[in-house]
C-alpha cells in the first residue's frame, strides 16, 4: 500500500476488527473515516458470488461518470477480464482476507490512470461475511481525473494481504457498537452518505 487512503482506512479497519478476522459492520463509524468517504465503496455478496455496489463515495462516481449503487462489480472492469476481479471480491468475502489491487483506468480518449484499490471483509453477523469495503484511488492526481470518465479498468496485479498477524488483545472480537458512540450519534455509514449527497444536492439548488 502506497496511498495515504489505503493506509487510512486499512488502519481503520484493523483498528475495529480487534483480534476478530473482520469487524462487523455496525463497527463502521462514519465520521471517523469522513475525510476519506469519498474514495469508499461497499460491496455486498450475492448468492451466484456476484459482487454488486451497495454505496460508492462521490469521487468514485465522479471517475467513472455515473451513479454506481446497484450496479454489479463486473460492470467497472474490461468485458474480456472482469471474471478475474469479481473472483478476487468474493474470495475476500469468502475467505475473510483482505486484497491489495492495482488496475489502470482508461478513457475514451485515450488518457489512462493507474489506480490503487484495497479490499476489506465486513461481517453483518458473527457467522456471516458478505460485506466488503473498499477504497479506489489514483496513484497521482491529474486535472482531467472527474471531468472526462473512464471508460473500465484493467488489472494489473493483486495480492492477498495474508502478513497480518490475528492480535490477541484483552478486548472483544466485536465491541457493543453502542459503547464507541452515544445512540443518537451513532449512523450507519449508509444513512450518512446519502445524507450528504441529498446536502449537496440542496445546496447546489440554492446556488
Amino acid at each position: 500500500m502506497r496511498h495515504k487512503t489505503s493506509t487510512d482506512i486499512f488502519t481503520y479497519w484493523e483498528r475495529i476488527r480487534g483480534n476478530a478476522d473482520a469487524p462487523l459492520r455496525s463497527l463502521i463509524q462514519p465520521s471517523a473515516i469522513g475525510h476519506i468517504l469519498p474514495e469508499l465503496f461497499i460491496l455486498e455478496n450475492t448468492v451466484d458470488d456476484n459482487p454488486r455496489f451497495r454505496l460508492a463515495g462521490t469521487a468514485i462516481c465522479n471517475l467513472m461518470g455515473r451513479e454506481l449503487r446497484g450496479e454489479n462489480f463486473a460492470a467497472l472492469w474490461a468485458g474480456s477480464q472482469h471474471d478475474d476481479p469479481v473472483r478476487i471480491a468474493a474470495g475476500v468475502m469468502k475467505h475473510v482476507v483482505p486484497a491489495l489491487v492495482h488496475a489502470t483506468g482508461y478513457c475514451i480518449s485515450g488518457r489512462s490512470m493507474t489506480f490503487e484499490m484495497i479490499l476489506l471483509p465486513v461481517r453483518t453477523s458473527s457467522d456471516t461475511c458478505d460485506r466488503l469495503l473498499g477504497c479506489l484511488t489514483p496513484t497521482v492526481y491529474a486535472p482531467w481525473l472527474g471531468n472526462e470518465r473512464l471508460e473500465f479498468l484493467a488489472l494489473d496485479r493483486s495480492r492477498l494481504l495474508r502478513e497480518r498477524r490475528v492480535r490477541l488483545v484483552d478486548a472483544p472480537p466485536h465491541p457493543d457498537p453502542a459503547n464507541l458512540l452515544p445512540h443518537q450519534e451513532s449512523t450507519s455509514l449508509g444513512e450518512w452518505v446519502r445524507r450528504k449527497l441529498i446536502q449537496a444536492k440542496n445546496g447546489a439548488r440554492q446556488g
